[in-house]
């Protein structure tokens, strides 16, 4: 079927005539234009001398005309046009719905002959998706034996080395179970591919990790995979493959981040570009991006809408109220109509990007089962498909991600062996190391993966972590699963012995044993439904399947009968009954299987391990690894410096591209950390490399720029940065000579020049550091208005978390984060930082509403409240917020908001 347009070239008409027959059809579409007659009579006239038959349709764009308005703006959107220069982009009426049969055949009552082909054309449409037969490539060994006798030969050599010589009795039977129903599915050879991406990763010195249901494989655990083992922690198994599921098993691998492009390039050229190609995901409106491209096709000024952005939330709607608090009249008819519409469009799909790191082979072309095409980015090749879309075409996906915490935690080791001439590995770290534990109980965990945010260093103190295990329950705790499900209060009741650890049935203290009575995990719910609500094993994985369509809240419903009766029935009591719905529910939208928790686990308590141990290194790592984790590189830095650390300024004599360690006796450790040339902002990584190169033997700031080749632009950045210390007087003195360097490529004799500038104030440095480089060897800005902050009887961080519980405090601090969880009812939650620490702040909706502009703008945030204090966990009750002044030389910090 092809449709004419206005074109006078017909020659490719006869060709199709020829190719196809009477398969080819001209369209007419009939919407009421002015140009449908002449197009209408131009179409029957080629149909007429070529022999081609004619077809009825008409152009659907929406389904019903009140939504043309969202058409005609997504229209401008596309074509990066305003409303009022779209010119005839848009459709001249609203003709385009979609419309029942018996108007449709109104519309064509003159000309049967076209409606009967239409109906031919409808009626000959039998594809199914269900047709499309996918086949896994098979991974075949040289030695030309089966994959499954492959793969079973490698379970029982990595068996072999990882029980030395001698796997339990258990693992052998866990292994021969799960091979023998890998080889019914025929899955062999995804476990073949995975364990040889995993091999080729060991060979280039690349740290990677498997997560998620992998971990609870024997399989995965002997290949290499993965680093749990299922055995000794009583995973399910089913949890990651069985014979309901009827699906390909999910493995994900870790790598670390910045090397995760070398392993996409092997996996392009091991199984060639025509046979593997990455995971489309859809971009879906959000309200911010909404209100910029609206807007932008109803000019309105930037200006405008970037100060009402900063009213919104990363979530939700946009109503008049938040008008209001920008400064704007909502009831302009521009402003109602850029509301309307830009709530109209939330969850559309914006534009097509790439999945973080899901790949998909083919045993053919992949063009020739999936839709495919070239990415932006060089070298990659990406499906038009979601990773929704591949699971619903039951189509294997490897998801290679890359993961910032095993780039710091490699640097980190690297850093070490340089340095101290030890050599770590996350397998020798001891796991029983008691300063460790005490320094996670006090939740000192700024930058450490997975237990940094202000949720799980609020629930340390509490949970008191005094083995690695705890670690696994610390970092699932804190989800939306146990906590809506009510479950994370008793369980740090019985944690501390306040409460009797009971089971509602005798037959749960296997599944809840080592939670104490409480389900925690993804696959203590899928046990817990097995034994206490008799689910069989394919009851279970619809479960499971079904809390992972959140979204979906019917599917999930559909259980609630069938698990609380089945309970009841067993002599379980109603109240536990429904809370363990409730829930499930809550892990359909964001729960952690054990499995996943387990291999996080493991990168956390390593992390901890280095913080504590050897701070500089951590830190530097930390530094080098960026963007990473929860904080920003001023965040870290400062709480380096708390625990000991000395903060070396940038020096192009000192400095290299990355942070370095360097010896010092006045520093914690032995080492101080030196800042490197990377956070001088607008210099790349070729000049830094540069910089490097020479470091030591430049005299001059013209011969540093003279042998580096640097621009004149660069050494006023390294100016402003004071990295040209040794070279000039002062900061303003080498910005003075950096804007008097002659250019020519010859090295000139230093000239004279006397004139000399005022040095900064330590005030005016940190300034001047945060403004060129994000982070500052001078100390927190607010330590510089500390005398003053006294005055004014405003306490510091540390004196406010050693206040009782009930006092009224007034404080002023930098907002680092601003939280607002779905669970949480509506409360926000910020962290304020100064020099000796962070306070933590809650707002009640009404508060916050109240002071919501200030609230959501400042970045140096005056707060009054009564401090609220319970099992060493200090958080401020805000009911004031104020506007701090007489801080000239505030630097804005940027926070991390409404995550």
């Amino acid at each position: 079927m092809a449709v004419l347009q206005e074109r006078e070239d017909t020659g490719h008409l006869k060709i199709m005539k020829q190719a196809f027959g009477n398969r080819f059809f001209m369209m007419i579409c009939r919407h009421k234009e002015a140009k449908d007659p002449i197009l209408e009579n131009r179409i029957r006239n080629h149909a007429k001398r070529y022999g081609i038959r004619t077809v009825a349709g008409q152009e659907i764009l929406y389904h019903c005309t009140s939504h043309r308005p969202v058409q005609d703006v997504l229209s401008c959107i596309r074509h990066r046009r305003s409303l009022s220069n779209c010119e005839n982009l848009l459709k001249p009426n609203a003709l385009h719905e979609l419309i029942g049969a018996d108007e449709f055949l109104n519309i064509f009552d003159d000309d049967p002959a076209s409606v009967q082909a239409t109906v031919e054309i409808a009626r000959n449409c039998s594809f199914r998706l269900e047709d499309v037969r996918y086949i896994y490539p098979e991974e075949i060994h040289s030695d030309r034996i089966s994959v499954v006798e492959y793969l079973r030969e490698l379970t029982h050599r990595g068996a072999l080395q990882r029980y030395s010589g001698r796997p339990p009795e258990a693992i052998s039977k866990q292994i021969e179970r799960e091979l023998q129903l890998i080889e019914e599915l025929e899955y062999a050879s995804h476990f073949l591919t995975m364990h040889r991406i995993v091999e080729w990763c060991k060979q280039q010195d690349i740290m990677c990790q498997g997560r998620g249901s992998a971990a609870n494989s024997a399989v995965c655990f002997c290949l290499g995979i993965t680093q749990i083992d299922p055995i000794d922690m009583d995973l399910l198994f089913e949890r990651f493959l069985s014979r309901e599921r009827d699906a390909p098993p999910d493995i994900d691998l870790d790598i670390e981040h910045e090397r995760r492009e070398e392993v996409i390039q092997h996996v392009y050229d091991a199984y060639g570009r025509d046979r593997a190609a990455m995971v489309a995901v859809v971009i879906r409106y959000r309200i911010r991006s909404a209100i910029r491209d609206v807007g932008t096709v109803l000019d309105i000024p930037a200006s405008e809408l970037q100060r009402l952005s900063k009213q919104l939330n990363s979530y939700g709607s946009i109503a008049p109220d938040d008008f209001v608090r920008a400064g704007l009249d909502p009831s302009l008819r521009t402003h109602c109509l850029l509301a309307e519409l830009s709530n109209a469009i939330i969850d559309f799909p914006r534009h097509l990007s790439i999945h973080p790191g899901g790949f998909v082979f083919t045993t053919g072309p992949i063009h020739e089962v999936i839709p495919v095409e070239n990415a932006t980015m060089p070298n990659r090749t990406v499906i038009q498909w979601e990773k929704d879309d591949i699971e619903a075409m039951k189509i294997f996906k490897v998801d290679l991600l890359g993961l910032g915490a095993l780039t710091q935690l490699h640097r980190c080791f690297e850093l070490i062996s340089q340095h101290r001439g030890i050599d770590l590995t996350m397998n020798s770290i001891p796991t029983d190391d008691e300063q460790v534990f005490a320094m996670l109980q006090k939740a000192d965990t700024t930058g450490v993966f997975q237990i940094e945010s202000r949720a799980q260093m609020s629930m340390l103190p509490r949970l008191k972590p005094e083995q690695w295990y705890d670690l696994v329950v610390q970092i699932a705790i804190v989800r939306p699963g146990p906590i809506s499900g009510g479950m994370v209060h008793p369980y740090l009741r019985r944690r501390a012995g306040e409460e009797a650890v009971e089971y509602p049935h005798p037959c749960l203290a296997s599944v809840l044993g080592k939670t104490l009575g409480i389900p925690i995990f993804q696959e203590q719910v899928i046990k817990l439904a097995m034994t206490v609500a008799d689910y069989q094993p394919g009851e279970a994985d619809q479960l499971r399947r079904d809390m992972a369509a959140w979204r979906r809240v019917d599917r999930l419903e559909r259980h609630r009968e069938k698990l609380v009766s089945r309970m009841v029935a067993k002599g379980i009591k109603q109240k536990f009954a429904e809370q363990v719905f409730d829930q499930i529910r809550g892990f359909g939208e964001y729960g952690f299987p054990e499995s996943h928790s387990a291999s996080f686990a493991l990168i956390a308590y390593a992390a901890s391990y280095l913080k504590c141990h050897y701070p500089a290194e951590f830190a530097c790592s930390l530094l080098n690894s960026q963007p990473m984790g929860f904080y920003s590189p001023s965040t870290i830095v400062e709480d380096t410096r708390r625990h000991g650390v000395r903060i070396l300024p940038i020096d192009v004599h000192f400095s290299r591209r990355d942070c370095t360690v360097e010896p010092c006796r006045e520093s914690t450790g032995g080492y101080a950390l030196r800042i490197g040339l990377r956070y001088v902002k607008g210099i790349n990584n070729k000049e830094a490399k540069s910089l490097e190169s020479t470091q030591i033997a430049v005299q001059s700031i013209e011969e540093l720029m003279h042998e580096t080749g640097i621009s004149k632009a660069t050494v006023k950045k390294l100016a402003e940065a004071g990295a040209l210390r040794g070279l000039a007087a002062n900061r303003r003195t080498a910005l003075w000579m950096a804007h008097g360097i002659r250019t020519r490529k010859e090295i000139l004799p230093t000239l004279e020049n006397s004139t000399e500038f005022r040095s900064l104030s330590l005030e005016e440095s940190t300034a001047w550091d945060y403004r060129s480089t994000g982070v500052s060897s001078n100390g927190h800005m607010l330590q510089h208005y500390r005398e003053q902050l006294r005055a004014q009887g405003l306490p510091d961080a540390k004196t406010v978390n050693n206040m009782p519980d009930g006092r009224r405090v007034r404080f002023v601090g930098a907002v680092i984060c601003r939280q607002r969880p779905a669970n949480a009812s509506s409360v926000v939650f910020m962290t304020l930082e100064d020099e000796t620490g962070f306070v933590n702040t809650v707002f009640w909706p009404r508060c916050f509403e109240r002071y919501s502009t200030l609230a959501k703008t400042l970045s140096l945030l005056g707060v009054e409240g009564t401090l609220q204090v319970a099992s060493n966990v200090v958080h401020l009750i805000v009911d004031h917020v104020w506007k701090p002044t007489d801080f000239s030389l505030w630097k804005d910090f940027r926070s991390r908001n409404f995550h």
